[in-house]
């Protein structure tokens, strides 16, 4: 393949799916600073893999992965776990409260690696079946783990 249509293939496809990048980078850091430095590390490991995408996943699937993993392996470099806020059993959590969700994201911070990629797949409406593929897990196994992940969460940010 021609390198500027690589190069061009690439950018566009970084602007299309920025999103997903951004939102599984900020599910594994809180500070702005570290949310870019680990936004272009995933875009360094998706160039680096892109010349090798076979297609045979969406690319959405495919982006998850590499950002997943990318994300995790910062993770473990860099051990640092965000303290879980504490929550009165009254709260409920809405698109418009801000504290709130701020406040489950801390708790789901507190989960591990792969609860927390369960979770941000699940949040993102992503099927069962394309979590499965990007998790390398059976569906059933999907299933179950996010059912336990949501009981509990129930636990700690009392829904």
């Amino acid at each position: 393949m021609d390198k500027q249509k690589l190069e061009a293939d690439f950018l566009n496809m970084i602007r299309e799916y920025n999103r997903i990048i951004y939102k599984v980078t900020s599910f594994y850091t809180d500070q702005t600073a570290t949310i870019e430095d680990l936004f272009q590390e995933v875009v360094l490991n998706l160039w680096k893999a892109f010349p090798n995408y076979r297609k045979e996943s969406q690319v959405s699937t495919w982006i998850y992965r590499i950002a997943l993993n990318t994300c995790v392996s910062y993770y473990r470099k860099n051990t640092r776990r965000p303290t879980c806020v504490a929550i009165t059993p009254d709260i409920k959590v809405y698109a418009e409260d801000r504290e709130s969700i701020a406040a489950l994201y801390a708790c789901i911070n507190q989960l591990g690696k792969l609860e927390r990629a369960l979770m941000l797949l699940w949040l993102e409406d992503r099927p069962y079946k394309e979590i499965a593929e990007i998790m390398g897990i059976t569906t059933t196994n999907v299933s179950t783990k996010i059912n336990r992940i949501k009981e509990k969460l129930k636990q700690s940010f009392k829904m």
